[in-house]
């Protein structure tokens, strides 16, 4: 085998996933990545266009899940 030669590489679109596969349930969006379910299914089939055109929605997406529901401390202070 020839150390030298080059490795093969397919040049596509990386994937935005960070490994935080946690899908909003109202929203239907990966807290992680910000895809929706639909899109995160479909990625390895989609073609390089739509997935820059999804690439460059999720920044505006990000704000849509920022916003703090409460949790254990909101709750017992609701009593």
């Amino acid at each position: 085998m020839n150390d030298n030669a080059p490795v093969w590489k397919r040049d596509e679109i990386e994937s935005p996933c960070v490994r935080v596969c946690v899908v909003h349930p109202e929203a239907r969006i990966c807290t992680g990545c910000f895809r929706t379910v639909d899109e995160i299914a479909r990625w390895s089939k989609m073609a390089p266009e739509e997935r820059r055109e999804i690439m460059a929605a999720l920044p505006d997406r990000a704000p849509m899940l920022r916003k703090r529901r409460g949790g254990r401390a909101a709750r017992l202070a609701r009593g």
